[in-house]
């Protein structure tokens, strides 16, 4: 047989095993969503006994006693280590999910996506909060408070929920998009700068003028250079070549 013959016999067997490696990958995504939204509960359940316990009288900005209590003292640690439960909860689920670096970090951006968006909506479901997407919460603890609008976050999950599936799609085909290291240094620098303007925000939750602390410009552009980073990285891809089980 000659190694033309080989090569086309080998490319139509492999053609045909595509639908089954898309099958896959989108069983997975569909078990990876409900890992997140079921996260996203725990996280919600963990919210609402704090704020019964922190803020019977409602969870409204600024707020004036914010970490100025024994008893947050006492529990920060406690709630700071959580946090950092919560993101290793990911991260091994993610390891579990994928079988290569990228399917990793695709499934990590699908869970946390997942489990950032269906916080707010069984906050919704719980408690009824919040009332607006504009209402603003605390987003994180480490290594200091991060706050902002809701919306803020929202636009982040969406945009990684995006980029993942672009990610998955593509390793399926095998065209993933071609990261170098200044792609990379891009990617750190635009993340840097979204939570930047988180931190930032978040040092002014106890003021009344809290909103003035949050910039939109800063996010903004965080957000338009992770993007523009990443379709640049599409735009360079190689052409599509047909996946083997042995690639």
């Amino acid at each position: 047989m000659s190694w033309k013959r080989y090569n086309t016999m080998r490319s139509e067997t492999v053609w045909h095993q595509k639908p089954a490696l898309l099958q896959e990958t989108i069983k997975k995504f569909c078990l990876v969503v409900v890992f997140g939204v079921a996260l996203g509960y725990f996280e919600a359940a963990v919210v609402v006994y704090l704020r019964a316990i922190f803020y019977p009288g409602g969870f409204t900005f600024p707020l004036s006693n914010f970490g100025q209590t024994d008893l947050w003292n006492q529990l920060l640690l406690t709630e700071v280590g959580r946090e950092a439960a919560s993101i290793v909860l990911i991260f091994t689920a993610a390891r579990l999910f994928g079988q290569t670096t990228r399917q990793h970090f695709a499934f990590f951006m699908v869970i946390f996506a997942v489990w950032d968006i269906f916080y707010y909506i069984w906050l919704r479901v719980l408690i009824s909060w919040p009332e607006s997407i504009m209402d603003w919460d605390i987003l994180f603890l480490i290594p200091t408070v991060w706050a902002s609008p809701v919306l803020a976050p929202v636009i982040v999950s969406v945009i990684l929920l995006l980029f993942a599936a672009i990610i998955l799609y593509r390793d399926v085909r095998d065209n993933v998009p071609r990261v170098l290291f200044f792609d990379w240094l891009g990617f750190v620098i635009a993340g840097l700068i979204v939570v930047l303007s988180f931190c930032l925000a978040g040092r002014g939750i106890t003021e009344s003028n809290f909103k003035s602390h949050f910039s939109w410009l800063v996010f903004t552009l965080g957000v338009i250079l992770a993007s523009a980073v990443f379709f640049k990285c599409l735009l360079k891809s190689p052409n599509p070549k047909l996946k083997t089980g042995a690639d």
